[in-house]
């Protein structure tokens, strides 16, 4: 049936339904909406729905079982079981996922306001948790970022986001100033890898969590586990190319590239698989040419896109939020940085544009597909 996503304690009872057995949870964002029946396998407990930020989007069907997979491997990876703050849409994985979470722990969620988020909210919200158990939250960095910035103006905000004893980032790369701003804030922070597919995120900090196995198929992530999905509501074509089974295991293809650090055997996301340009000939991929650039001072948001070039073929263009960067001052700084990132001519930046307003999905992930037509017109 479908429910409300805003209506936090009504989903909430339908997922606690859902994973004892009860009919499947469809979250939508739209309130109001009359529940309706969903014929899915009997075993499914929650239909999600992608984001669509470089794809069309997907409802993903997930068992009870890899929900519960999921929420117990992130207890076991994170010490203990607690109590967790609601701060993303629950129509999404990442919020939906928290919910769940508190049903398996069996503490009751708290959660922020709908609307847009408030760092104000999260420490009033913060508040309001039980003081004998751990507390935990999950977030995407955009709203780190605000925490934290809010954080320097007003010392409650800054109490509220230090009193939890892991606060979850994923969704997108994490910039590395902001991590150190976390850091220096006392902020514990845990990066998250996953997605939809995978009952949210099933790698921590670099290495998997529960039985989840990863491995590399011509340089592209693939991950197997209890958590995997199983497959896309009504779409058996999409369902076959993206899960495949293998001597009895079934394996996730990503989207995305990657490979194991030398140094510290950590995942290492690379870019996604469909955003590698060809500019001279040469293919470069446009998260690493983006995870170059955010290293810069007031970049830890810029998204790296590729626009057509009648002499390269393809050239990448860095793209902002307004008021971050001038192009004439800031464009040969982000050469720079690509060139020194070892990344070759191919990958410098041609353009910066800054884009007013934002272009954003509901999850709070930068809509790329907006931003690259911005470019592209720019």
């Amino acid at each position: 049936m479908q429910v409300s996503a805003s209506d936090v304690p009504e989903l909430t009872r339908s997922l606690a339904a859902a994973l004892d057995g009860g009919a499947a949870v469809w979250p939508v964002p739209e309130a109001g909406l009359p529940g309706s029946p969903i014929d899915v396998d009997d075993r499914v407990a929650l239909v999600v729905e992608t984001s669509g930020s470089t794809d069309a989007p997907k409802r993903v069907l997930l068992s009870a079982d890899a929900l519960t997979a999921s929420a117990d491997a992130t207890h076991d990876a994170l010490g203990s079981t607690g109590q967790w703050l609601l701060a993303l849409p629950g129509h999404y994985i990442a919020g939906a996922q928290v919910i769940v979470r508190g049903l398996v722990a069996g503490t009751p969620t708290v959660a922020l306001p709908s609307g847009a988020f408030d760092p104000a909210a999260f420490a009033e919200a913060s508040a309001r948790m039980l003081d004998h158990v751990p507390h935990y939250t999950s977030l995407v960095p955009t709203q780190l970022a605000r925490l934290l910035d809010a954080a320097e103006r007003d010392a409650f905000v800054g109490a509220a986001l230090r009193s939890f004893d892991a606060v979850l980032v994923g969704g997108q790369a994490l910039a590395p100033a902001i991590a150190d701003r976390a850091d220096a804030a006392g902020v514990r922070i845990v990066r998250t890898y996953g997605s939809s597919e995978t009952a949210g995120g099933c790698v921590y900090d670099g290495r998997p969590i529960g039985d989840t196995r990863i491995r590399f198929v011509d340089g592209r992530i693939e991950l197997s586990g209890s958590s995997l999905a199983d497959g896309y509501l009504d779409d058996p074509a999409r369902t076959a190319a993206a899960f495949i089974a293998e001597r009895g295991t079934r394996w996730y293809r990503t989207g995305d590239l990657g490979e194991l650090d030398e140094a510290t055997g950590r995942l290492r996301v690379r870019g996604r698989a469909d955003d590698v340009m060809i500019s001279g000939g040469v293919k470069v991929v446009l998260g690493e040419v983006e995870r170059a650039v955010r290293r810069l001072d007031g970049f830890d948001t810029a998204v790296v896109v590729a626009v057509p070039d009648a002499e390269w073929g393809e050239r990448a263009v860095v793209v902002v939020p307004g008021g971050v960067g001038d192009e004439a001052s800031d464009l040969a700084r982000l050469r720079e940085v690509t060139d020194a990132s070892g990344l070759g001519p191919a990958a410098r930046p041609v353009r910066l544009v800054v884009a007013e307003p934002w272009p954003v999905l509901a999850s709070g992930k930068p809509d790329r597909r907006a931003i690259t037509t911005l470019a592209a017109d720019a």
